[in-house]
């Protein structure tokens, strides 16, 4: 054919037509996609080393020995000097494995030995391991081997379920827990999910054993036949057991997560006094005592009733002359139904029902009471500060029993309270009173820790603007002093040396040219002077400290850089030593994509917003990607990973053929007070203003995003978000999944959504919710939800559709028989919901053959 100059323009917009078409498709979403993506977790799983370690100390906590592994299959055992600053090789390696195969030990290399259980004494120069199924002691000075005993049957600890099971706070490296059942029931195994959800694995029967794949760091539930939870385990980095009931559970202490107010070490759970001479009791709703020694007994109510009636709490003081209990209220019951439609054990469907209650419920009304043990009388308290409860907590007595003191956070969380009551008199008054006019948020920043030899209290608030802390004198209720201040949040409190006048700290924005969200460690005086910071390396940190707290290994980390081991003297902050820097150079020779890390301006044009995106291992900078938002909103704490890690949960997702995002919007935590109250009465807006302002700007500067092709997905907080995306800014996002949403806050959980949204229920809970704004859609929606999902109402998900079907809007639905909270941590709806991006933001059919 022959080019006029008539058609020659045609030709030429046809040519950049095809060009522009070449730019913009990428291959995704192929059989070939898929299955890579499938084994990502196994392609990078054990290609970082001298990644972890664990000192143990001796010598006057001045030295300590770690293992650290050095290659696939390798190991050193490193013994640190921290006076003189030195590391070297705690034993010869070389020598050790001779004695080893010497003693019948086969297929021994010295850079891979097979020690489990190390305990390296240096003082008797001995080492104790375990390998082959027994315990073994190698006397270091002529490397003699002898066998100690048999090796145990060993358990990761097990903890204690509270009042709210806790949520896997973060995700390791790709391990495996065997769980084994020692108990005399069949006990069901449930993975709870990072969102807050709880997914069933299945049953284990009675002496039964599964391996199960999880991922370090990630909590599992143990619940007995009745669902009534039993325990639960957390995963480490290597292969471990968790036996069954073969030990007491224990309490949890997370190292890094919601601050934990002090236990209530006052709190006698049976009730004997501390002299030993009376026990409390409740007997038909009513208080009574009876003596130890002969069993006499005394009723101290008559009064109690079923609705309202005393409840088996005690708290004696230190004197034994005085005892607080409490009376309850009943508060409503709010039952929820919902119907299992394929049982295991049967063919008909079975209807189940709990008491959940929602926004609004009655909650149970406590009061504190005090009784003269002398006299055996009820000393009236009047409940005037505290006649509103939504609960009443963290009881104390005085050393010298003059009060009792305890914290009231009244309902709609806009006050909290300590208030102490007089012993002689019953005279309440307010030692603390902490205000605000959108949200006190009690459920992650609330720490009151008693300093009883000095009368004084430490206390937390954001009265400020930013999360500190405060030293207040414990009679008057007045502030002494300000401890921390700053245009910086406190994380945590570790500890309080009352005999030093310190206290060591958690907190994140203390350095300013760093990440606002890294958590650096520090210390201060009470008074508020003496800051010193124990870490400061460009990345978010946990320490570990010596014994007496003299020195800290001090680790840190990047979603970009693998972790840096460094010890550091706990008097100053100063390095002494690097004891390991992570080698990641196998990780990236086997084509792992280093996340990005990107900071833009937010809707103000002034706050610093900050997410990451992850590309496939298949990424080229040429080519175009449709764009995927991780997104989980939740008031309670901030989302976007800070520390490293080969296995982000965005990265399936984005191995399909998309560039997946994950950002802290306005509205989440751990920032500024005026940053988190943008939430309040507003969840709605899940800071999709300042997550579409962040990927506009990162798409200016990596052109190969393409933002005509955005989805979204989230669980449960994050499946309300998700879906209000495409009902509010539909216009941007395209393709929504919301898994297990709590669509509507009127339906969801009371302590969580009155915390954000606000008591008495006013026109904000309608205003903000997925039923209201269904009308609204213009995109591709999935809604996911499991029909036994006892976290989050599956009525929540239902109203949604009801409301969607009425506007005549098109959609797309998934109930999963079964099924509790979080579905898409199922391999089906996972994969279901890869399929809904992959047809609707690449236009292919998924699984294709390439």
């Amino acid at each position: 054919m022959v080019i006029t100059g008539r058609n020659r323009s045609l030709y030429g917009v046809i040519f950049w037509i095809y060009v522009f078409i070449g730019t913009v498709a990428v291959a995704g979403g192929t059989q070939a996609d898929y299955d890579r993506a499938k084994k990502l977790n196994a392609r990078f799983q054990n290609k970082v080393y001298r990644k972890q370690i664990e000192p143990h100390w001796f010598d006057g906590n001045t030295k300590f020995w770690y293992q650290v592994q050095t290659g696939p299959a390798s190991y050193e055992c490193i013994l640190a000097d921290a006076d003189a600053g030195t590391r070297k090789p705690a034993f010869d390696h070389a020598r050790l494995a001779e004695a080893l195969t010497q003693a019948g030990v086969e297929e021994i290399n010295s850079n891979q030995l097979p020690l489990e259980k190390l305990e390296f004494n240096p003082t008797k120069n001995t080492l104790q391991f375990q390998t082959g199924g027994k315990v073994w002691q190698c006397d270091l000075e002529i490397y003699k081997l002898e066998v100690i005993s048999e090796a145990q049957e060993e358990s990761l600890p097990a903890y204690r379920v509270g009042r709210r099971p806790p949520s896997s706070r973060r995700t390791g490296e790709p391990t495996i827990i065997t769980f084994i059942n020692r108990t005399d029931e069949q006990v069901e195994l449930i993975w709870l999910s990072t969102g807050g959800g709880q997914v069933s694995y299945g049953t284990l029967g009675r002496g039964q054993q599964r391996e199960q794949n999880t991922y370090d760091g990630h909590l599992w539930l143990i619940a007995d036949a009745n669902e009534v939870a039993i325990c639960f385990y957390r995963a480490i980095d290597k292969k471990a057991k968790a036996v069954i009931g073969a030990q007491e559970p224990q309490p949890f202490n997370p190292r890094r997560g919601f601050n934990s107010r002090r236990p209530q070490t006052d709190r006698r759970p049976n009730g004997l006094s501390p002299d030993g001479v009376y026990r409390a009791f409740v007997r038909d709703n009513n208080v009574g005592l009876r003596e130890e020694n002969s069993g006499k007994e005394t009723m101290l109510t008559q009064d109690g009733s079923a609705e309202n009636g005393y409840i088996e709490e005690f708290y004696w003081s230190p004197d034994s002359k005085k005892l607080a209990s409490i009376r309850r209220k009943k508060g409503q019951e709010h039952p929820v139904y919902f119907v299992e439609s394929s049982p295991a054990d049967q063919i008909e469907p079975k209807l189940h029902s709990f008491n959940y209650r929602k926004p609004g419920d009655k909650v149970d009304i406590d009061r504190p009471c005090l009784f003269d043990v002398e006299t055996q009388i009820q000393i009236p308290v009047s409940d005037e500060l505290f006649a509103n409860p939504y609960n009443v907590f963290d009881y104390h007595w005085s050393p010298e029993s003059r009060r009792f003191t305890f914290t009231y956070n009244q309902r709609g969380h806009q006050i909290l309270r300590v208030v102490a009551v007089d012993l002689n008199n019953g005279a309440a008054k307010s030692v603390i009173e902490e205000t605000s006019e959108k949200f006190i948020c009690y459920s992650s920043k609330y720490y009151c820790e008693y300093l009883d030899e000095t009368d004084e209290i430490v206390w937390m608030s954001e009265r400020d603007g930013w999360n500190h802390l405060y030293l207040y004198d414990g009679k008057t209720g007045t502030v002494k002093n300000q401890i921390t201040k700053g245009p910086w949040v406190v994380r945590q409190v570790d500890r309080v040396d009352s005999d030093r006048r310190q206290i060591w700290f958690q907190a994140s924005g203390i350095y300013p040219e760093q990440d606002p969200y890294y958590i650096h460690y520090a210390k201060m005086n009470l008074d508020g002077s003496g800051l010193t910071l124990l870490t400061d390396g460009d990345g978010t940190h946990t320490v570990q400290f010596s014994p007496d707290h003299r020195f800290l290994v001090d680790t840190y980390s990047r979603v970009d850089m693998p972790p840096v081991h460094e010890l550091r003297r706990s008097d100053n902050g100063k390095k002494i030593c690097e004891l390991e820097r992570a080698d990641w150079s196998n990780l990236l020779d086997a084509g792992w994509q280093v996340p990005q890390r990107f900071v833009a301006k937010g809707r103000d044009g002034k706050t610093d917003i900050y997410g990451i995106m992850i590309r496939p291992t298949t990424f080229d900078p040429n080519q175009s990607y449709p764009v995927i938002e991780d997104i989980y909103a939740g008031p309670h704490d901030s989302f976007v990973p800070k520390d490293f890690n080969t296995s982000y949960g965005m990265q399936k997702i984005a191995e399909l053929g998309f560039i997946a995002v994950k950002i802290d919007g306005m509205g989440t935590s751990n920032r500024s007070k005026a940053f988190h109250d943008v939430c309040w009465k507003n969840l709605a807006d899940a800071g999709l203003p300042d997550r579409i302002l962040w990927m506009k700007a990162a798409a200016k500067k990596y052109p190969y995003m393409d933002l005509s092709r955005v989805g979204v997905y989230g669980p449960s907080a994050g499946g309300q978000s998700a879906a209000a995306a495409v009902l509010t800014h539909g216009d941007f996002y395209k393709v929504a999944v919301a898994d297990c949403g709590c669509h509507d806050n009127r339906m969801d959980k009371i302590w969580w959504n009155e915390q954000w949204m606000g008591w008495p229920v006013g026109p904000e809970y309608a205003a903000n919710s997925n039923v209201t704004l269904a009308k609204n859609l213009t995109g591709k929606l999935l809604l996911m939800v499991g029909e036994m999902d006892r976290n989050v109402d599956p009525a929540s998900t239902m109203q949604v559709v009801n409301a969607l079907i009425k506007a005549d809007k098109d959609f797309d639905l998934l109930v999963v028989p079964g099924a509790g909270h979080g579905v898409a941590g199922g391999q089906y709806a996972a994969r279901r919901q890869a399929d809904y991006f992959v047809r609707h933001l690449l236009g292919v059919e998924p699984r294709s053959k390439p």
